[in-house]
Parts: structure tokens; C-alpha cells; sequence
């Protein structure tokens, strides 16, 4: 068998996520948690922290930044195999959760992260294509304002120019901007493939359609999650969907990128996209069941996995 692909995993706006469990919001009034906990925050830090979970190695390229940046660098060293970072002025950001256990409602409000110089972005991200040679480039979560609307499409050239296989998991304008660059794999959720598509999209046959149309684009492979309906996969040969287990949701925070490290540590593996989909629908189940911004515990991966259906669309 031969060894795993690399795997980069790329982070520019990370964060400490802090997450209160309380009973219930009250306008104007101070509430009491029940519980607090700080997790390693940002999409690419939790694609890396799941990636480890699943004993997948991975290399994970950030920045930090000030007294938060060191609070964060201390999280990541149990949580992720290993890291690679650049300091730069400013605070890291820090990204509050509160779940409301009355009604079970969640609210989320994400900080703002700090600018990074050019010459230490173009440093950090040398490096970063440079390990995804041959191997996956993860690109995803949100970015600084300050940088390019295209940052992601540059960067899923350079990996395609020298044999890497790029995999996105953005919104909006960067979305738009790396799926003109034929990514090997996008992930988008319903939403975000309806913005894609400029129209809503009701039912799997239609998402499966436009997922079909974007594959034949040139990107390889289309993964879009569906929450408690699945997630739809779609390569060359097929399109399949996966319904998810019926699990109890906790949190619903970091869920796609769980999926998203479930379909890198597969393809990485050279398994079949079938697996690689059950993989993936699994550890995003694995992780609604957990609270706040905790990722799924792998031991019950294997009983998650079993209960993962997949049907051939033939779409």
C-alpha cells in the first residue's frame, strides 16, 4: 500500500474560540454560564484538529498574534500534528459562542483578526504550497479584509501548476473566484451552492444537478453538505448521497470542516469516493453531538460510519 499523500492545511485567520452554555439570553441583563470552554478556533485549525482525530498527518501554516496568539499556539500543540506559524502585530481574534439550553438555540459572533504584512504572507504561503507539492492543499475559512477576493483562486493554481490537488471550502466571493480556478474538490453547503448557482435549490435531485454542472466544469470532485438530509458527492462517474445518522445535536460548530478533513484523509489514503463520503457524513455527525466547539471523538467513528446510507443518483 502505498503511503498517504501530504496534506497543508491553511489558516490566515485563526482564533480561540470561546463557547458559554447558558439557560437563556436576557436584553439588557447579565446571564451566568453554566459552562465555559476555549477550543483552537478558525476553519483550517478544526479541518487540522480532526485531521489528527483521524490519525491523517497533516501541516498546519497560520499566523499569530499577540497574548492570544500565545494562548492559541499552547491549544495547538496537543491538537494537531504539526505547525508551522508567523507572528505578526495585533491580537489574534476571538470568536464567541453562546448556546441557549432553554430553547436550543445557538449564536455565534466571529472577531476580527489582525493584518498580516506582505512579505510575511507571501513567506508563510510559499511554504504552504511548497508542502502541498503533489499532495492536498486545503484552503478554507474566512479571511482578513485586507487581502485579495482571489487569494484562494491564486493559490489553487499554484498548487494545480505543480501536481497538488487543492481543496476549497469558502463562501462568497472567494468561492465564486476558486471554483473559476477548477479546485480538484469544493464543499460548499446548500446555501452556499445556491448563491453559487444565483437560484434556490429545493430537493437532492436539483442540488445533485448543480453539483453535476460544476464538476463537469473541471473540478474533480463536489462534496455539498446538507446537514440533517447528508451530503451529496459527485465525481466523474456518479453522484452519491449519503443520509446522516440520527444523532442528538449539541453544536453545530465545526461540522463542515470535520466533513472536510473526513474527504481529505480519505482521498489522501487513496480510498474510494463511496468511503470517502461515508468518512466524511460520519465525522460531521460526530461532531453535532459534541458541545460547544469540540470535534468529534473518533472511537465512535466506526458505529457513525455503519450507519451512513448511500444511494447511486446516476445524475
Amino acid at each position: 500500500m502505498n503511503d498517504p499523500a501530504a496534506i497543508a492545511v491553511l489558516t490566515l485567520n485563526p482564533a480561540v474560540d470561546m463557547t458559554y452554555e447558558i439557560e437563556r439570553l436576557i436584553p439588557d441583563q447579565k446571564v451566568h454560564a453554566r459552562a465555559t470552554r476555549y477550543d483552537p478556533g478558525g476553519n483550517g485549525i478544526n479541518v487540522a484538529r480532526a485531521l489528527k482525530r483521524l490519525q491523517c498527518a497533516a501541516h498546519t501554516f497560520c499566523v499569530l498574534a499577540g497574548e492570544t496568539g500565545n494562548f492559541l499556539e499552547r491549544l495547538l500543540r496537543s491538537q494537531i500534528d504539526t505547525l508551522t506559524f508567523e507572528r505578526v502585530p495585533g491580537e489574534t481574534r476571538i470568536n464567541g459562542t453562546a448556546i441557549e439550553r432553554h430553547t436550543g438555540a445557538q449564536y455565534e459572533i466571529s472577531g476580527v483578526g489582525p493584518a498580516i504584512p506582505h512579505t510575511v504572507l507571501e513567506r508563510l504561503l510559499d511554504s504552504f504550497v511548497a508542502t502541498a507539492d503533489g499532495g492536498l492543499g486545503v484552503l478554507t475559512g474566512t479571511l482578513q479584509p485586507d487581502l485579495p477576493e482571489d487569494l484562494y483562486a491564486t493559490l489553487t493554481r499554484r498548487i494545480r501548476d505543480q501536481g497538488g490537488r487543492p481543496v476549497v471550502d469558502a463562501q462568497g466571493t472567494q468561492l465564486r473566484a476558486a471554483v473559476a480556478a477548477k479546485p480538484y474538490l469544493i464543499k460548499p453547503n446548500h446555501y452556499e451552492l445556491a448563491q453559487l448557482a444565483g437560484r434556490a435549490l429545493d430537493g437532492v435531485e436539483e442540488v445533485a444537478a448543480e453539483a453535476r454542472r460544476l464538476q463537469r466544469s473541471g473540478i474533480d470532485l463536489v462534496c455539498v453538505s446538507l446537514g440533517a438530509r447528508g451530503a451529496i458527492l459527485t465525481d466523474a462517474a456518479n453522484s452519491l448521497h449519503a443520509t446522516a445518522p440520527p444523532v442528538s445535536v449539541n453544536s453545530t460548530v465545526g461540522a463542515g470542516d470535520s466533513m472536510v478533513a473526513g474527504l481529505a484523509c480519505a482521498l489522501a489514503r487513496g480510498d474510494a469516493p463511496e468511503q470517502a463520503l461515508r468518512l466524511a457524513v460520519a465525522c460531521g455527525a460526530g461532531t453535532v453531538m459534541q458541545p460547544g466547539t469540540e470535534l468529534f471523538d473518533a472511537a465512535v467513528l466506526s458505529g457513525l460510519m455503519e450507519r451512513v446510507s448511500i444511494r447511486a443518483l446516476d445524475l
